[in-house]
């Protein structure tokens, strides 16, 4: 099993796609310069309290207050409180905890209107971003993920990722970490840790220390609404956590993102430094390895399998709904329960993939199709777990009911991915009149001639939809051979598959439009 990072540089984000065998299983949207990401931390101000939720509304500069429950407070918010205002004001000269009290636990089953009051300062750390007409949520429990470990401050205890099941690596890594982590910090053992070096190890835990020391800098005379930590961009938070042995490739279409990545991987996995690649093709670099067509075929209300199986999947506003139909797929001899349960595992396997690609979470229902024997249910079940197994995202799974229908719960930190696949219709462009689309090459020879005689010839490359492209290109007496012809000068044809039919726009050697 390989797995490959493509990544697509656009003006205004960043679109990662991680595949797996060549298909698509993750896909990243980067906003630039986006704020409110899960792992920022906030000095914020709490603008409202409400006993009857238990929770607080709190300012940190995005256009709704954000939501803190009493629960997502931590057992140490006292010390943590003390310490942020300290910081504040100047008293906590030093980032290390060796000399601060921890304080008592606060009450689990207390109210938050004991512990917080209106306009009071608050440092808070993103526990899920924006979704819908949400707020973000928040947690005051501040911790700073690494590649290995995870720090947590105030705290003494030592956790170890339950993937990890030899008692004797568990044994070695707890007795490792207890010799090198900070006094009053806490660490989180990740699953990656396993079998890793002490020197490893130890510089993950430099790294988490120097990101508290920073910020604690920024901390110092900060005033309310300030981002005083901002995590890493999507890019480099996608390959801190899965790059392995297993990767093959890192392929990036942007010099400066290229080298940003490759001195990132450098410093957490050198020996894997050599797979970072700067992509120069003059395709777009998700049309040159099929990503552009799998999202097409992954995306939207309709997703057809290869056997002709297909899904559909609605998104309401308390869940998600898939229903499986076997469509023409054939039966051959075969019973019709046979059938569906082949139907079922297959659909199982995809449905994995989906909502890891989509980023699907809360509460999803999947209407499989009616099984009969015990045996057979029981093994879907199995299969979907299975497959699932991959997903970093934290989820729960109930067996098949009587009805058919599986649900199951997935983590839910980040709005769903959701793209739109249909496309607006390229004759009338939605108004309903509609333009003759005979008239569509008239119309690029009349914008072509207008720039040949204006701007005298200078260079540039027609983009048009790939159907238009065999048009242009078709025969020895080509209409692009045509206009060799008239005007001493060959004019590159390229097709672009995310063009609508009549779509098409003319680009310098710069790759820029041309406004015509």
């Amino acid at each position: 099993m390989s797995y490959e990072l493509i990544i697509h540089s656009k003006p205004t984000e960043v679109d990662i796609a991680l595949l797996e065998d060549k298909k698509l299983i993750e896909l990243h949207k980067e906003k630039l310069n986006s704020d409110f990401a899960v792992g920022d931390i906030y000095l914020g101000k709490v603008k409202k309290i409400v006993p009857s939720l238990n929770a607080a509304f709190v300012d940190v500069g995005y256009e709704k207050d954000a939501f803190l429950h009493y629960l997502d407070l931590g057992p140490q918010y006292l010390s943590m409180k003390k310490y942020f205002a300290d910081t504040i004001k100047g008293t906590q000269k030093t980032p290390n905890l060796q000399y601060n009290k921890i304080e008592k636990d606060i009450d689990k089953n207390g109210k938050i209107k004991d512990v917080l009051s209106t306009n009071q300062l608050i440092t808070v750390q993103i526990a899920k971003e924006p979704i819908s007409t949400k707020g973000p949520r928040l947690s005051a429990e501040v911790t700073l993920p690494g590649r290995y470990l995870v720090l947590v401050p105030f705290s003494d205890k030592i956790s170890i990722s339950q993937k990890i099941k030899d008692a004797g690596e568990r044994e070695r890594l707890r007795r490792l970490i207890s010799s090198i982590k900070p006094k009053n910090f806490g660490v989180i053992i990740r699953t990656v840790a396993q079998n890793k070096k002490v020197a490893d190890l130890d510089q993950d835990m430099t790294d988490l220390m120097s990101k508290w020391k920073k910020m604690h800098e920024e901390l110092k005379n900060a005033t309310p609404v300030k981002r005083v930590f901002g995590e890493m961009n999507r890019t480099s938070t996608v390959l801190r956590d899965i790059l392995t042995e297993e990767f093959t490739s890192v392929l990036i279409d942007d010099e400066k993102l290229y080298e940003e990545i490759k001195t990132y991987v450098e410093t957490i996995a050198p020996q894997k430094a050599n797979i970072v690649k700067l992509y120069n093709g003059k395709v777009n670099i998700f049309e040159q390895y099929g990503i552009t067509k799998q999202i097409k075929a992954s995306f939207g209300k309709k997703v057809m399998l290869n056997s002709g199986a297909y899904l559909i999947i609605e998104h309401t506003e308390a869940m998600h709904v898939i229903d499986v139909n076997s469509g023409n797929r054939k039966s051959s001899d075969q019973n019709q329960e046979q059938n569906a349960f082949e139907t079922n595992i297959e659909v199982a396997k995809e449905i994995a993939r989906i909502l890891r690609l989509r980023d699907m979470g809360g509460i999803i229902a999947i209407d499989f199709i009616d099984m009969y024997k015990k045996e057979h249910n029981h093994k879907l079940f199995e299969t979907l777990k299975e497959a699932m197994r991959g997903d970093r995202a934290k989820h729960n799974i109930i067996p098949p009911s009587k009805f058919g229908v599986i649900e199951l719960t997935r983590q839910r930190v980040r709005p769903v991915t959701d793209i739109k696949t249909t496309e607006t219709c390229p004759a009338c462009k939605g108004t309903g009149e509609v333009e003759s689309s005979m008239l569509i090459v008239d119309e690029i020879e009349n914008n072509l001639r207008y720039y040949m005689e204006e701007y005298k010839g200078g260079d540039l490359t027609l983009n048009v939809h790939p159907f238009i492209e065999a048009y242009l290109k078709r025969g020895i007496k080509s209409i692009q051979r045509m206009w060799f012809i008239n005007y001493k000068k060959w004019i590159p044809i390229k097709g672009v598959e995310d063009y609508h039919l009549l779509e098409y726009n003319f680009v310098n050697a710069k790759n820029e439009p041309i406004q015509i």
